[in-house]
């Protein structure tokens, strides 16, 4: 009697993977169908590997300021790990995001360790680690309210772009003070955490578009890729939003009269940040994070 739902959830993971994968193909497709290869390959030779280097470093810092602000929320249900453990999750579950296409993404699997490692309930670790991910979002939403300003000529969308940011940050805490009283303490500090992040991000995009040597559109290229961002959170592809992303800077490009060329550039080269940074979290794959005898003390 259990075989049956039990291959019936199995089937459904495996068409929910075939789907992004297709999602995925789609949109690659489409985009490589709308650009020049040759122009797109002379973009890229004359960038300054400096300025990438800086992009890296940048984009490293961040992601070792977002697992502290995870861990602010383990802290918060009195699972204590060290920092050093916690960075070493943080960066296999990188790894995992990008390289696993499969249902246990990056974010499950730390969910899975942890829970059986120090016998926590997979409902506190998943909200957890879930309400880390939406102290991004809010960040990410208020950076972009505020780049519409910048970028946008309708008035009504800044509008609506800035009442949904704001309104986001004071629905999520309603949320956290009603239902999730435990995580209430983290709230602010993983918050302001969140825009740290999602700043140095802003930062690291500007150090693409300074290998790239732009001069014109910088703000519209970044507005763009905040708006990228987003889509890339949707579970529609795989690879870490890999298609979606780069189908939002070409339609991005068009629709502030941009070079597609160069929009595309800066989407694969942050991706190939993204892979780059993200393939040493494989390293944890074959060492130890935590101690033999963990404690949540």
């Amino acid at each position: 009697m259990e075989e049956k739902p039990r291959s019936v959830l199995q089937s459904v993971k495996i068409l929910k993977l075939l789907l992004k994968i297709a999602v995925t193909i789609v949109c690659l497709w489409y985009v490589s169908s709308k650009i020049n290869f040759t122009e797109l390959g002379q973009v890229l030779v004359n960038t300054n590997w400096l300025f990438l280097a800086v992009a890296v470093g940048v984009f490293i810092l961040s992601k070792i300021i977002a697992s502290y602000r995870l861990n602010i929320y383990f802290k918060n249900i009195s699972l204590f790990l060290k920092e050093k453990e916690n960075l070493k999750l943080f960066w296999l579950g990188m790894f995992y995001n990008l390289f696993l296409p499969g249902s246990v993404t990056g974010d499950a699997y730390k969910v899975i360790v942890l829970s059986k490692q120090f016998n926590i309930s997979y409902r506190k670790t998943t909200t957890a680690v879930l309400l880390d991910r939406f102290s991004g979002l809010l960040g990410l939403g208020l950076i972009l309210a505020l780049y519409s300003f910048f970028t946008l000529d309708n008035k009504v969308y800044i509008a609506l772009l800035v009442i949904a940011a704001l309104a986001s940050v004071f629905i999520l805490y309603f949320i956290v003070r009603r239902y999730f009283t435990d995580f209430l303490p983290g709230f602010w500090p993983t918050f302001f955490l969140g825009l740290a992040v999602q700043s140095l991000m802003v930062i690291c995009i500007y150090a693409i578009i300074y290998a790239l040597h732009i001069q014109n559109g910088q703000t519209e290229y970044v507005f763009i890729f905040l708006i990228a961002s987003v889509a890339g959170v949707l579970p529609l592809t795989i690879g870490g939003g890999l298609g979606i992303r780069e189908l939002v800077f070409y339609k991005g490009a068009i629709y502030f009269g941009l070079n597609e060329h160069t929009a595309i550039i800066i989407s694969l080269l942050f991706y190939c940040v993204t892979l780059f940074t993200s393939l040493f979290g494989a390293i944890f794959i074959f060492k130890k994070i935590f101690p033999v005898n963990p404690s949540t003390k």
